[in-house]
């Protein structure tokens, strides 16, 4: 193997190091430096790596068409490639957590090799796709990417509770709305996200419990999706076509409205979620209400 620079030079690699710049060089790569980040002084291996060799990890987001069409088109204006990618090293393949985009852009732009922070902890690539700040997520992308992860914990911990991968998954609804966006891509996770953010709470069940009562969750959530689907078909049909109808009847059948300090269950809530969407008298409202609540929304929003 090629010598390659240490920083700092009185340190001695490890030998975990070492084996990770022959992993590089035995892809097709070249180590360059090995070094000490300076927060918790961890080693990496500053290195070269072969484009073709380097994929996504398999339960991140998916390419954003847009996003990646404005990176491509700035390395070719800048004709030049900037910034590193992060990658984990697993089983002699190579992962990015955070430089997807930037991964596939330099692909398009016909880049052989990729300058990239190889880290040979596998793990940590959770924890850098729980604080990916490469390209703000929506509510979808955040979803999908989590449930991602959660079926790869499911299968590599199973018996490990849940509530240990809080920080890893971030939000407890987005496993569950995950789950329906995974099955219905155009689903409108967003109305009953309010909702979820405030009831679904992380469990102390192990994975191979806990994901069950997931799918349970989801079940529920679906049920209470498909009446609200039914209630705004006939909702148009009486002349309220407006965007904001499905919020507005999910904001009037909320049964978290009144509570505050003691607030239901996750299972609870649904069940009364699905009462009142079900008891729900479109009869009773008119499109300058939904107009009204729809305006004071954004208001909200902009502030």
């Amino acid at each position: 193997m090629a010598d390659f620079a240490v920083a700092p030079k009185s340190a001695k690699v490890p030998p975990a190091i070492e084996e990770l710049a022959n992993t590089v060089e035995a892809a097709g790569g070249a180590p360059l430096a090995a070094y000490q980040e300076p927060i918790g002084s961890h080693w990496h291996l500053f290195a070269l790596l072969p484009t073709d060799k380097v994929e996504p990890t398999p339960y991140q987001r998916d390419l954003s068409p847009a996003h990646l069409k404005r990176m491509t088109e700035v390395m070719k204006k800048l004709d030049r490639y900037t910034e590193p990618i992060v990658v984990v090293s697993a089983g002699g393949r190579f992962f990015t957590p955070n430089g997807n985009h930037r991964r596939a852009a330099a692909a398009k732009s016909k880049a052989t090799m990729l300058p990239a922070i190889v880290i040979g902890e596998p793990e940590v690539a959770f924890q850098i796709l729980a604080l990916n700040t490469e390209k703000q997520h929506n509510l979808r992308d955040k979803a999908l990417e989590v449930i991602r992860m959660y079926r790869a914990r499911v299968q590599e911990h199973p018996r490990t509770p849940e509530k240990n991968f809080a920080f890893e998954f971030e939000r407890a609804h987005f496993i569950t709305l995950g789950i329906l966006y995974d099955r219905r891509p155009k689903f409108s996770g967003g109305v009953f996200a309010p909702l979820l953010s405030r009831v679904d709470d992380f469990m102390s069940k192990p994975l191979e419990h806990a994901s069950a009562e997931r799918e349970e969750r989801a079940a529920a959530v679906e049920r209470a999706d498909e009446i609200l689907a039914d209630l705004v078909a006939r909702g148009k049909k009486r002349g309220l076509t407006h965007p904001y109808l499905k919020n507005f009847i999910v904001a009037r059948s909320n049964p978290l409205t009144r509570a505050r300090k003691n607030l239901p269950t996750c299972k609870a809530a649904l069940s009364s979620l699905i009462k009142a969407l079900e008891e729900f008298d479109l009869g009773k409202i008119h499109f300058g209400q939904i107009q009204a609540a729809a305006q004071i929304v954004a208001a909200v929003s902009s502030e």
